[in-house]
């Protein structure tokens, strides 16, 4: 048992460390370059989710979460809180899980914090995690693409999506948030 234990924890590492994740971490501009874009690319998606940014006190714009796994799996991703249309800190995101999955996929992840009293919290926090330290309603679309009622209401909301558009049923539950050093 131990032996198969080794061999699937070497085999996810050699994994991860074939993944075309930068082998630095990036730099503010290249960050906020990043941002922008994946900004742009939310607006494009949902208006609902557009109208809703520009109600919101922050938001933090992870534009490439990498995340693979093979049993184990892990999740990574760099991005920037934004406040008043400008970056004011860079945070990453760590998660780890164990249990059925195999594969990889990037993906963009905005988190919206409706309120000052919220948005005020997180950035006073040391390390944040999603469903602990602060429940996110990840949003989930009516009909004419609008934002489910209950979840607009939220203090934070989540958006997950990637290069092939919105993605739904995903958690960002046990996500690290921790601020970085740019």
């Amino acid at each position: 048992m131990k032996i198969k234990f080794v061999f699937l924890l070497s085999f996810v590492f050699i994994f991860f460390t074939s993944l075309s994740i930068p082998a630095s971490a990036s730099s503010k501009a290249e960050i906020d370059a990043k941002v922008t874009e994946a900004l742009s690319t939310f607006y494009k998606e949902t208006l609902a989710g557009k109208k809703l940014a520009h109600k919101a006190a922050g938001l933090l714009v992870f534009p490439t979460v990498y995340k693979a796994g093979i049993g184990i799996g892990g999740e990574y991703g760099e991005g920037a809180l934004l406040v008043n249309g400008k970056s004011v800190d860079y945070y990453n995101t760590v998660a780890a899980s164990i249990g059925f999955q195999l594969g990889a996929q990037v993906k963009t992840q905005i988190i919206l914090f409706m309120n000052k009293k919220v948005l005020a919290s997180f950035r006073e926090s040391e390390g944040w995690e999603a469903g602990i330290d602060g429940s996110v309603a990840i949003a989930t679309f009516g009909t004419g693409g609008e934002v489910d009622t209950k979840t607009a209401k939220e203090p934070i909301i989540g958006f997950i999506f990637s290069n092939k558009g919105l993605m739904y049923n995903l958690t960002l539950e046990g996500s690290k948030l921790t601020r970085i050093k740019k």
